[in-house]
């Protein structure tokens, strides 16, 4: 017994080869880049009036052409903001936007969509981590500079009765799509959109530099809230979700880079925010890893608080994740997940003073995500890990949870000052490797040892 325990010690503390002192250093100096460099859009003073272009705020009228005129009038004089004044402006189709425009809705606003798919017509874009042609994202931007949504108002997908419905036929379409991407096949020839049940995306912006979504409210999303794919220069700030449909997730970088993402107001049917850079062959093709991402002073509801994977085979490193809480349920709070599909890395993650309520995990550190890839040998390098205040009230699964592969160990994870309250399992930890614990409890806090009494007399 006294060997196995010994053994079970060394495996979990073990001496770290990087200090707190050099931790904390790293991490200031990767905030403080981030918030250096990070502008999002430049806006423009320039102010349009979409009530000028036809728009009528009925929530009957079709308004595409209006706003489509809007911009482009905006976009030939250099940039302006379209303003969008309150009533419900209904939209037979997507909006597509052009460098160094703003949509401006203002509170009392409502942009409403079409539910019907027939209304999207095919873009370039990437559905979960492979590249091919689908129905356009109901806002869309490609190979842009200086876009901007902002306001108050609210942004309806409108996608309950149509959209939402299609994720229990997809099974045939998304298998197809992760063939193509396994087969490299052309991205030209990966057409899907009509005959097909792949959903657009709410808001993507899809190679664009320099990106603000900063106060709107967004409901009733068909997929994805917002898909930032291969983009860098954003600011997502000041945003309210109450996107419950199927797969709503809240925020997705995908491959993106340089981002803050601060102060919102999540509520959805999934992931709040999922850190991603693409699936297996099309993620390895391109190689752009996701990266210098701070996310602070965020609520979260939902899902799962903040997820990195599974699509993460570009890479994912430098995220912080700081003073951040949660209400309501939360399946898990920070959640890294990949497989022996995926391949690259995660590295270089910190998470600070974060706060959950009733969670099933805490903090859960995967590379068997789905069983998948299990007789692959494509294993993710996950390393240095940095947690540095994180709590929750119960966690009714696990608290702390790494499991990586005997193969791919992962490797140097710092827990300090985490409390959870109770958890029906404390620790689970599974091929890992110099993994340091600083001041932990869970279960609370075991106080002074308490003297001899007389029920224990029976021991001496």
């Amino acid at each position: 017994m006294k060997r196995l325990i010994t053994k079970l010690f060394i495996l979990i503390v073990s001496v770290s080869t990087i200090s707190a002192a050099d931790t904390a250093a790293r991490y200031n100096t990767l905030r403080d880049s981030i918030i250096g460099n990070v502008t999002g859009a430049t806006i423009p003073s320039t102010i349009l009036d979409i009530n000028n272009f036809g728009a009528v705020a009925d929530g009957v009228t079709d308004c595409l052409t209006a706003f489509d005129n809007a911009i482009s009038k905006a976009a030939e004089q250099g940039g302006a903001v379209v303003n969008v004044t309150p009533g419900v402006y209904f939209i037979k189709g997507p909006i597509t936007f052009r460098s160094n425009v703003t949509l401006n809705i203002e509170d009392g606003a409502v942009i409403r969509f079409s539910p019907d798919a027939g209304d999207y017509p095919l873009v370039d874009t990437s559905w979960e981590g492979t590249f091919l042609k689908n129905y356009s994202p109901f806002i869309y931007g490609k190979g842009l500079h200086d876009v901007a949504i902002t306001g108050r108002g609210i942004i309806d997908g409108n996608a309950g009765a149509t959209f939402a419905l299609w994720r229990k036929q997809q099974k045939d379409d998304q298998m197809l799509s992760r063939k193509m991407n396994h087969d490299e096949t052309a991205v030209d020839s990966r057409i899907f959109g009509q005959g097909h049940l792949l959903r657009p995306h709410m808001i993507q912006f899809y190679d664009c530099e320099r990106v603000t979504i900063e106060g709107v409210k967004i409901i009733n999303s068909p997929f994805w809230c917002i898909h930032l794919l291969m983009s860098g220069n954003i600011v997502c700030r000041g945003i309210k979700f109450d996107a419950k449909l199927v797969n709503n997730d809240g925020i997705d970088p995908d491959g993106s880079q340089n981002m803050i993402i601060e102060d919102i107001d999540f509520d959805n049917g999934d992931d709040n925010i999922a850190i991603k850079s693409g699936r297996d062959n099309d993620g390895w093709r391109l190689s752009r890893a996701s990266s210098n991402i701070l996310i602070r002073n965020c609520r979260f509801k939902g899902l799962h608080g903040v997820v990195i994977g599974s699509e993460m085979s570009g890479g994912v490193e430098n995220v912080i994740i700081e003073n951040c809480s949660a209400s309501g349920y939360c399946k898990r709070g920070i959640y890294v997940k990949t497989n022996a599909d995926r391949g690259a890395y995660v590295r270089n993650i910190f998470v600070s003073d974060c706060r959950f309520g009733d969670v099933e995990d805490l903090f859960y550190i995967t590379s068997r995500y789905a069983s998948e890839g299990d007789g692959n040998t494509r294993f993710s390098k996950v390393s240095d890990i940095y947690v540095n205040g994180l709590s929750c009230e119960s966690a009714s699964a696990a608290a702390l949870v790494l499991q990586g592969f005997e193969a791919e160990k992962v490797r140097r994870v710092t827990f300090d000052n985490v409390e959870i309250g109770k958890a029906e399992i404390g620790i689970s930890f599974e091929n890992v490797e110099d993994v340091t614990m600083g001041e932990c409890h869970i279960g609370g806090h075991a106080g002074t040892p308490t003297q001899i009494s007389d029920k224990d007399k029976i021991f001496r």
